[in-house]
């Protein structure tokens, strides 16, 4: 049975500053910039307000994170656990392993097993790594990718977290090369399946393919300019849920205009028909 979940990309603009990841070509290192933002609910007090509104697990941005310290870790793994919310996904939104510069690639891959560590610290069950923003033509990137995958997938699952993807940026842009990453890995890689991510006259399909191999979906409408959801269309998408059985937390993701508690209350309304 599907359950109620959250991203906290949902409320970006009331958890305070996002802390933006970046490779800075010429000094070939990361970056961060921050931007600033409201802080009305703390990452900290976040479980608790889920678990008063019918959530059950919640995924977390990696720039959400105002520390990363061994402190403040424990900290949130005590609150998702006194308001008995799972930290399903650590939303890791950093990274290109598809970059053909060795010298980036190497250094994401660090970046990487670091944020995977801090997954394991925290209690998360999975993380999610782009694929990558090369083309989705481009075959030895994906070649390249799905061996540093499983890397990757091997040493998460030594630390209790298994890696996803999404349907996210330019190379995992198709369901074939999604379920080429899956594939390759004897499917210790899954994916996240995000209803707004593929578009087009074979939304519907490529969505199909890859539902059967997802452990979390992102429930994204279409919403039009007062931010209401265009529902006909996201009833199509959570239709495709109940034809493969899909047992898993739906994330309620919501980036439209206004107050951003009231956007997800709306996508809520009609995913609660689907669980």
């Amino acid at each position: 049975m599907s359950y109620l979940s959250v991203s906290t990309w949902s409320l970006h603009r009331n958890l305070g500053p996002l802390r933006w990841t970046e490779w800075d070509n010429q000094e070939k290192q990361h970056v961060t910039n921050i931007e600033e933002q409201a802080e009305t609910t703390t990452l900290l007090e976040l479980p608790a307000v889920l678990a008063a509104k019918g959530f059950q697990t919640v995924e977390i941005c990696h720039f959400h994170f105002p520390h990363t310290n061994a402190n403040y870790l424990q900290q949130l793994r005590t609150a998702l656990k006194e308001a008995s919310i799972t930290l399903h996904t650590l939303l890791l939104d950093y990274s290109d392993i598809s970059s053909t510069d060795e010298d980036r690639t190497q250094a994401d891959i660090q970046f990487i097993k670091e944020w995977i560590d801090i997954a394991s610290t925290v209690g998360a069950k999975q993380i999610r790594i782009i694929a990558g923003d090369a083309s989705p033509d481009d075959t030895s990137a994906l070649v390249r990718v799905s061996e540093h995958f499983n890397s990757l997938a091997q040493y998460a699952e030594e630390r209790n977290v298994r890696v996803v993807t999404e349907n996210f940026r330019s190379l995992a842009s198709t369901a074939e090369n999604c379920l080429h990453i899956v594939e390759n890995s004897n499917q210790k890689v899954a994916l996240i399946a995000d209803f707004g991510n593929f578009t087009g006259s074979t939304k519907y399909e490529e969505l199909a393919k890859i539902l059967p191999y997802s452990t979390s979906v992102h429930a994204k409408p279409n919403y039009d300019g007062d931010g209401m959801p265009e529902e006909a269309e996201f009833r199509k998408c959570l239709d495709l849920l109940q034809a493969v059985n899909y047992d898993g937390p739906i994330n309620i993701i919501y980036d439209g205009p206004g107050d951003m508690w009231a956007g997800i209350e709306r996508v809520k309304r009609i995913v609660e028909e689907y669980l």
